[in-house]
C-alpha cells in the first residue's frame, strides 16, 4: 500500500510536468515547471487550474512539513483542514452543511440592537457588519484578507453553534459557465442553496453597476428575478438591506437604514452569460498568471474600474442576480455567497503559492474604497475586525495571509480528487489547525 501512494504522488509530480509552454516561478521548488500563459480553450485553462492548484498544495505541505517553529504556531499537517469543491461532496455530506446554514439562520443575534434594529438571527450578524464595513473592505488593501478571516469565522460559527463536522466547500466557478440552473449549487434540488427565481414577465433586458462616479457597467438580467420557489431556503427571510441593489433597468434600490427589519424573500435571477464571461477557466488562469503584484491581482479578481469589466469575483455574484445578488453590501444575505468566497479564498492561497517567497506577505491599498476619500496604506499591522458577527475578535492583517501559519493557520485546498484522494492518505490529514 506504501508504494502505491508512493507512486501516485509520483504520478501527481509528474503530472504538473508535463504541461506544455511552462516556466518555472521565482520561489517554487526546484523542479517544478508551471504554465506561462492562460489557454484560451477553457477545456485546457481547467487543466491549467487543476495544475496550479496541484502545485499549491505541495508548495503548502512542504512549507508545513519543514516549517521549524511549528510548536509556535501549532500548524502540522495532520492538523490541516481540507476545503473541497461542492461536486465533490456525497448528498449526506451536502445536507450537512445546507442544515448548519439553516441552524444559524435560526440562532438569535448577537448583534446589540441598537447598531442593527434588522439584525435577528446568527446569519444575520454576518450580514450586519459586511453591510457596515463594505467601502472599507472591497477595492482596498484589506479585500483579500479580511474576506478570508470573514469566511473562516463563519466556518468556525457553523462548527461550533451548529455541529458542523465537514469539510468547508467552495464553489469552482468554470464548472457551472454553461448553465447555472444544471448546477449542483443552483439545481432547487435538497443539496443545493436553492435554485432560480420565479421568471418576472417583461423584465428589463440589463442592469448598470456604477462605481464612484464612473460610466456604468450594463450586465444582462437572467431568466429569474422573483422569489425563489425551491430547495433547502425557499422560506428563508432575508431581513437586512438592500443598501446598493442595482435593479434591471438602471434603477438602484436602497433602504433609508439598510441595518432595519426588512424581511423579504430571497429573491435570483441566475445569469450563465455574466459568468461565462467574467469567472470562466480562463480568465481564473489569467488572473493567478498575469498579475504578479498584490495590487494588480485584488484590483483584476474584483474588476479594474473603468475597464468594463468586473472581474473573477463580480462574476460569481452578479450571476446570482437578485436581491441581494446584485448589491455588495448585503451580498452575504444569500447562502451562495459563502462558497463563493471559499473560491475567492481558494485563487487567492493559488497565486500565493506561486511564489511563497514574495507573496504571502504581499499587500497593498489603503483603508478606503478606492482610496476615496484618502486613507492610510494597509500594512501587515492593519487590524480588522468582523464585530459581532465573529468570535475571534481583532486580528492584525499579519495573522491572516497565511492558511496554515499564525493565529488563524487554519486550511488548505483540494484539487483533482483522484490525486487527492491519495495524497491525503498518505499523509493521514486529519482535522484542524486551531482558529483561537
Amino acid at each position: 500500500m506504501m508504494v502505491l501512494r508512493a507512486v501516485c504522488f509520483g504520478l501527481l509530480v509528474s503530472e504538473i510536468g508535463a504541461i506544455p509552454a511552462l516556466q518555472p516561478y521565482a520561489s517554487a521548488p526546484a523542479t517544478a515547471v508551471l504554465p506561462s500563459i492562460a489557454s484560451t480553450s477553457t477545456a485546457t485553462a481547467s487543466s491549467q487550474l487543476d495544475q496550479l492548484a496541484s502545485f499549491a498544495l505541495i508548495v503548502t505541505t512542504e512549507r508545513v512539513s519543514n516549517r521549524t517553529a511549528q510548536k509556535r504556531d501549532g500548524c502540522t499537517r495532520n492538523k490541516l483542514r481540507v476545503r473541497r469543491d461542492w461536486r465533490t461532496l456525497s448528498d449526506p455530506q451536502r445536507r450537512e452543511f445546507i442544515d448548519a446554514i439553516l441552524c444559524l439562520q435560526q440562532l438569535p443575534s448577537q448583534t446589540p440592537p441598537d447598531l442593527a434594529p434588522g439584525a435577528k438571527t446568527r446569519y444575520d450578524d454576518f450580514v450586519a457588519t459586511h453591510i457596515n464595513q463594505t467601502r472599507q473592505i472591497h477595492f482596498t488593501g484589506t479585500f483579500l484578507g479580511w474576506h478570508r478571516y470573514f469566511v473562516a469565522e463563519f466556518e468556525q460559527a457553523l462548527r461550533s453553534e451548529c455541529g458542523y463536522t465537514g469539510d468547508y466547500p467552495y464553489w469552482n466557478w468554470p464548472d457551472d459557465t454553461e448553465n447555472l440552473e444544471d448546477s449542483p449549487i443552483f439545481d432547487g434540488s435538497d443539496t443545493s442553496f436553492s435554485g432560480n427565481g420565479a421568471p418576472i414577465p417583461n423584465q428589463p433586458p440589463e442592469f448598470a453597476l456604477t462605481i464612484s462616479g464612473r460610466p456604468p457597467i450594463w450586465l444582462p438580467t437572467g431568466s429569474g428575478g422573483g422569489c425563489i420557489t425551491d430547495g433547502p431556503f425557499k422560506n428563508y427571510t432575508l431581513n437586512l438591506g438592500p443598501a446598493g441593489l442595482a435593479l434591471p433597468g438602471g434603477e438602484q434600490a436602497s433602504a433609508p437604514n439598510p441595518l432595519d427589519y426588512n424581511p423579504r424573500c430571497l429573491k435570483r435571477d441566475l445569469t450563465s452569460s455574466i459568468l461565462r464571461q467574467f469567472s470562466n477557466a480562463t480568465a481564473v488562469v489569467e488572473l493567478l498568471l498575469k498579475n504578479r503584484i498584490v495590487y494588480d491581482f485584488q484590483t483584476s479578481m474584483q474588476g479594474t474600474p473603468g475597464s468594463g469589466g468586473i472581474g473573477v469575483h463580480g462574476g460569481g455574484h452578479y450571476s446570482m442576480g437578485g436581491d441581494p445578488g446584485r448589491d455588495v453590501f448585503t451580498s452575504p444575505g444569500d447562502p451562495a455567497f459563502w462558497v463563493h468566497h471559499g473560491m475567492v479564498d481558494r485563487v487567492w492561497w493559488i497565486w500565493q503559492s506561486l511564489d511563497w517567497g514574495a507573496r504571502w506577505n504581499a499587500i497593498s491599498g489603503t483603508g478606503t474604497f478606492l482610496n476615496e476619500p484618502p486613507s492610510p496604506n494597509t500594512t501587515l499591522e492593519t487590524v480588522v475586525d468582523i464585530g459581532f458577527a465573529g468570535s475571534g475578535g481583532p486580528i492584525a492583517m499579519r495573522e491572516i495571509m497565511s492558511t496554515t501559519a499564525g493565529r488563524f493557520a487554519m486550511c488548505i485546498f483540494d484539487f483533482l480528487l483522484f490525486f487527492l484522494s491519495f495524497f491525503l492518505s498518505f499523509f493521514s490529514w486529519g482535522d484542524c489547525c486551531g482558529l483561537g
